[in-house]
């Protein structure tokens, strides 16, 4: 959020999953946290002047939205085919200098807020018997 509001950019565009607990929580929560206009799950993006139309894969199929700017956005696997980098791209890239912001900078409270109270390992499983 105080990097977002730092840099004051127009869209964020987040996955739409974390890796490790498949929770896809980030992209709303910053948006409830900006009070901004989100988009999930997102397999097409149109900008216009002031609005992006954004199309969302449902369970039903396909819902469209037109979302005011500035918005949050998380993606689905089929907005874009990726693209891969020639080797000048990726040495010219080598080169561009990375911005480092120190947590203190930002005002975040990095602090842990839980606190692990025991770690057990499952019991091993018993073999199947024959039947």
């Amino acid at each position: 959020q105080a990097v977002v509001q730092k840099m004051n950019p127009q869209a964020v565009i987040l996955g739409k999953q974390a890796i490790d607990d498949d929770c896809n929580q980030t992209g709303q929560m910053l948006a409830g946290l900006l009070d901004w206009p989100q988009g999930t799950f997102l397999s097409k993006l149109e900008v216009g002047n002031d609005v992006l139309k954004v199309t969302r894969e449902v369970d039903g199929g396909l819902e469209t939205l037109n979302l005011s700017i500035p918005a949050v956005l998380t993606c689905d696997l089929r907005l874009n085919e990726p693209r891969y980098a020639s080797l000048p791209n990726i040495m010219k890239a080598k080169r561009k200098p990375v911005e480092s912001i120190p947590v203190g900078d930002l005002g975040v409270d990095i602090k842990p807020h839980l606190e692990v109270v025991r770690i057990e390992e499952t019991p091993k499983r018993q073999g199947g018997g024959k039947v």
